[in-house]
């Protein structure tokens, strides 16, 4: 499939995704995101994709943002439509995907882009990047899940001291408060985040599936995290990758996982 505003190479295994709009700092207008929610299905359906990983083009940014030119105009509820038809589509799509999605955050991360960033499982910087929520300097709130996730990585004291000054924060004080896992050079990000890919490759894809579901039930208004990693286990014991897993521990041989 072919799409205007990505571009998608494979290898062994790993999927990158990378947002392809360098003129506009590849910002997130509703083209885009459709592209992405429409990438991402294919790949989960995919069987030889077994990592993905998403970043953007050029030196300069991940995502620097939303299109604001796309929604200045808008009403209130046009606005409530762009917030739920946007998490629908692409943030939440990103956090419940079945395969694990690596963000390599390369330059500025703002707005949209951070919130993107943020429903990857995990997050890798340049030594550049930089990372926010300037949304409350427009008028507006973030609006793709931002006052929520942010929140979950960094406690609230801290989101709400990026979202209230609009600021920015370097790539190291994203470190030290866990908003991101590691920090490498630019020309060091994609092969680290490679390198991380490979590694998740060595394990089963059913039950990494499942290690996403029962995490993110955690977050769940009204579900029962404990409850749900129970349910997840019990049914890893009925799947052939447990088999496989098992068998090769005892046989003191490396495993070779299939997935369902």
């Amino acid at each position: 499939m072919s799409y205007n505003n990505l571009l998608v190479a494979d290898a062994g295994g790993i999927r990158t995704i990378t947002i392809n709009r360098p003129d506009q700092l590849n910002a997130l207008n509703r083209e885009t995101i459709s592209e992405l929610d429409s990438a991402l299905t294919e790949a989960d359906a995919n069987k030889s994709v077994r990592v993905l990983i998403i970043t953007g083009s050029g030196a300069k940014a991940f995502v620097a943002g939303a299109d604001i030119k796309e929604f200045a105009h808008f009403s209130i509820p046009e606005g409530k439509a762009l917030s739920a038809d946007g998490q629908k589509k692409l943030f939440d799509h990103v956090e419940n995907m079945s395969k694990p999605v690596i963000a390599a955050v390369n330059g500025f991360a703002l707005g949209g882009g951070l919130e993107l960033a943020m429903s990857c499982h995990f997050r890798v910087a340049s030594d550049n990047a930089r990372m926010g929520l300037p949304e409350v300097s427009l008028g507006v709130i973030p609006g793709y899940g931002g006052t929520q996730r942010l929140a979950r990585l960094v406690g609230k004291g801290k989101a709400m001291e990026m979202i209230m000054t609009a600021g920015m924060i370097k790539a190291d004080e994203a470190l030290q408060w866990g908003l991101v896992n590691h920090v490498v050079s630019q020309a060091d990000l994609l092969a680290k985040c490679n390198e991380l890919a490979t590694a998740i490759m060595k394990n089963s894809p059913t039950a990494l599936a499942a290690a996403i579901r029962a995490v993110n039930a955690g977050y769940e208004p009204g579900a029962d995290g404990m409850q749900r990693e129970i349910e997840e286990f019990g049914k890893c014991f009925g799947t052939a990758d447990f088999k496989e897993g098992t068998s090769a521990f005892m046989e003191k041989r490396k495993a070779v996982f299939k997935g369902e």
